[in-house]
């Protein structure tokens, strides 16, 4: 299922699929070693989980491939971690004590020294360490550091349960959640003081336990090193998009173009778009992997990309489906599900109710338009046969519509039909009532059979107040994409 997802919309002289037995690629970005990303919202926890950068290591040597996460989903700083400076007791990094109860009372259940940045998590029911229960249990994680200068310092941290930063005992974050969300917190620190951080933990509920913490001095993105690492390599596979973190239902998250769990821009995070600026300029040839759930601008990355590959969060097994496609050991089929509009300039104001430049049903110019994706093959659409131009209430037309494979490969192509009433000066430019898979073999040809009753030609009748089947004359629209120049037509009547 997550291989028939899998839609691409650009693969410019054919750069994809690409070769086994090739020289060697780059994997980079911040959704190429990223399980998360591909498992959603309202999501359970797998057993396991197939990455991009997994996916990809299945069809390569070990020494084909050379990963870097070169860039954040959003944020464009880098964080310089003051972790490894610190220590208590004698002992480098964090001094880590769990107790099996919510409140921190009770025996002791385990000690631990953690040398580098805090990064745990009970999934896939581990626990956090020996001893420790999945559920019902606190902790409290402390270090000491000391600045060597004045100024100031960024906390960054995310949780799955009840967190709370203390600094010298005196808090400075509390709050509670049962997402991991990455949240900055500024402080400032004079030179040559010592500093207390302690961090209280309790696993909540019936959640997961998960917890994210490092803390240091920030400074802009610097993609030297990364260019420096790739001389010599010719093909990078950049997996970015967003994140089930980013956009989701009521998420306490505020990034430019996001807010909330909304999105104020639908554009690709600027951080992520200068990374694929500065591969192109570079001389790079990008394959672009983008996965989110809703649409992305994405004019500057057609481009500076020779192929894009739209992944959505593609499930546990995702990231081999992606590889699939990419090493061509799958056809991809897939189809936009949604319009990809160029930018936020064609989307009208929020404050204005009208439909009029509004998804694929009243726009016709949009970037990548509802229902279109490409395939290693090429189809041609024939001439459909139908039996009759008339329908009365209760009847139905069959609409046998003949598909070519005119390609090398075998592929499968969706046929779409799409219908518009045609007197309907303010309706719809079309609405989908129908479509159908069809597998098809390099140099045949195969056939889509679509029935559409009576009912599927109901549209809003103005007068009546109400959706209903209004005789008159309808144009059957019929292809691969929603696009004008995709479609063929044929007229009803509706008696």
């Amino acid at each position: 299922m997550a291989r028939e997802t899998m839609t691409l919309l650009q693969n410019k002289n054919n750069i994809l699929p690409l070769k086994k037995s090739g020289k060697k690629i780059a994997v980079i970005g911040p959704n190429a070693d990223n399980e998360r990303v591909l498992w959603g919202n309202y999501n359970g926890t797998p057993v396991r989980t197939i990455t991009v950068l997994d996916g990809i290591a299945s069809k390569l040597p070990a020494n084909k491939i050379l990963y870097d996460k070169a860039c954040d989903i959003v944020d464009g700083k880098v964080l310089e971690s003051f972790v490894p400076g610190c220590s208590i007791g004698g002992s480098k990094g964090f001094r880590a004590t769990y107790w099996n109860s919510s409140d921190m009372t009770g025996d002791i259940a385990a000690n631990q020294q953690l040398a580098g940045p805090l990064k745990l998590a009970s999934e896939g029911n581990h626990e956090l360490a020996p001893g420790v229960k999945l559920e019902g249990f606190s902790a409290k994680f402390e270090t000491e550091f000391t600045a060597s200068e004045t100024g100031e310092i960024i906390f960054k941290y995310g949780t799955q349960g009840a967190f709370e930063l203390l600094v010298n005992d005196l808090s400075v974050v509390k709050y509670e959640d049962w997402r991991k969300l990455i949240s900055k917190t500024p402080y400032k620190v004079e030179a040559g003081k010592k500093y207390k951080i302690e961090i209280r933990f309790t696993q909540l509920y019936n959640w997961q336990a998960a917890i994210d913490f490092d803390f240091g001095r920030e400074t802009d993105q610097d993609y030297s090193g990364l260019m420096a690492r790739l001389k010599g390599i010719d093909v990078v596979v950049f997996v970015g998009g967003l994140s089930n973190l980013l956009e989701g239902e009521e998420m306490p998250v505020s990034y430019p173009g996001f807010k909330g769990g909304d999105r104020t821009d639908i554009e690709l995070p600027a951080v992520q778009r200068n990374c694929i600026k500065m591969l192109k300029q570079a001389g790079k040839k990008v394959i672009l992997v983008n996965c989110s759930g809703s649409a992305i601008g994405l004019v500057p990355e057609t481009g500076n990309c020779e192929a894009i590959l739209q992944a959505w969060y593609a499930g546990e097994s995702g990231g081999q489906a992606v590889a699939d496609v990419l090493f061509g050991d799958y056809n991809p089929s897939g189809k936009l599900p949604v319009t990809f509009y160029m930018n936020m300039e064609q989307l009208p104001d929020f404050e204005d109710y009208s439909m009029k430049g509004r998804t694929y049903r009243y726009m016709s110019d949009p970037l990548f338009p509802f229902g279109f994706g490409l395939s290693y093959t090429t189809f041609s659409i024939g001439t459909a046969q139908i039996r009759k131009n008339e329908i009365n209430s209760g009847g139905s037309i069959e609409l046998t519509v003949p598909v070519s494979n005119t390609g090398k490969r075998d592929g499968t192509e969706i046929v779409q039909v799409y219908i518009r009433k045609a007197d309907d000066s303010d309706g719809p430019l079309k609405t989908l009532r129908g479509f159908q898979r069809v597998k098809i073999a390099a140099g045949k040809t195969g056939e889509a059979t679509i029935d559409l009753p009576h009912s599927a030609f109901e549209f809003f009748d103005r007068a009546g107040g109400k959706m209903a089947v209004i005789p008159g004359n309808y144009e059957v629209l019929y292809g691969n994409s929603s696009d004008a120049e995709d479609l063929k037509m044929v007229n009803i009547m509706i008696r």
